[in-house]
């Protein structure tokens, strides 16, 4: 399976929609799979487009937090780990983003 370049990814996605996965991959307790399903990005396009939009030394942190994290993938999470909605997503319905 390829993966897009972050440049074709920046034209798909609009300014806010754009913003917001970076919003939702910086959250510790949104899975990847949740960015999949809004915007149809894999992970490898998350990692991509965060290192192009972060400088490098924010990226190489964030990078280290994420790495093996087992809350950003839902097949790692326990059963004790419920869906996590950050107090941003509560005015989001599907990929539309309602008055902030």
């Amino acid at each position: 399976m390829s993966t897009r370049k972050t440049a074709e990814i920046r034209q798909v996605l609009s300014p806010a929609d754009l913003d917001r996965v970076v919003e939702m991959a910086w959250e510790d307790r949104t899975p990847f799979d949740a960015i999949a399903v809004q915007f149809g990005l894999t992970e490898a396009e998350v990692i991509a487009l965060m290192k192009s939009e972060m400088h490098l030394k924010n990226w190489k942190k964030w990078r280290a937090r994420v790495q093996g994290r087992a809350s950003k993938h839902v097949a790692l999470r326990s059963d004790s780990v419920r869906r996590f909605r950050s107090k941003m997503q509560r005015i989001i319905s599907g990929n539309r983003i309602s008055k902030r």
